[in-house]
């Protein structure tokens, strides 16, 4: 059995937030968990979040299907960021001018599956 989670228009950098991804991808659920609880970059709460929402759901599948539910058994099967719209904001320069700023969001999807459903 596979759960999903999806976080949409969350402010962090997409390539920031692919490190942390990177990190968990294939790893077990409650040791990802723990690798981005002590994690020191700011990505690594919104991804966490993503993550518990994910086992979450696997648990609420698990109980709506009548299977037991063994939360060790997760497995981090995939895991990726996409690209979501960009604020843009001008910030004002010498002379007169004008520089842009982009305040970049991010996608951020996770996909937990039991061990004998992650292969």
């Amino acid at each position: 059995m596979e759960a999903k989670a999806i976080a949409r228009h969350v402010r962090v950098t997409p390539r920031k937030a692919r490190r942390m991804v990177n990190l968990i991808r294939g790893k077990q659920a409650t040791e990802a968990v723990t690798i981005l609880k002590f994690a020191p970059q700011s990505a690594a709460l919104p991804v966490r979040k993503t993550l518990e929402s994910a086992i979450a759901n696997a648990r609420v599948k698990a109980d709506k299907a009548g299977e037991p539910f063994r939360e060790n058994d997760l497995v981090v099967k995939e895991t990726y960021v996409d690209e979501g719209v960009t604020l843009k904001r001008f910030r004002a320069r010498a002379q007169g001018r004008a520089a842009r700023i982009n305040k970049r969001t991010s996608h951020i999807t996770v996909v937990v599956a039991s061990k004998e459903g992650a292969r």
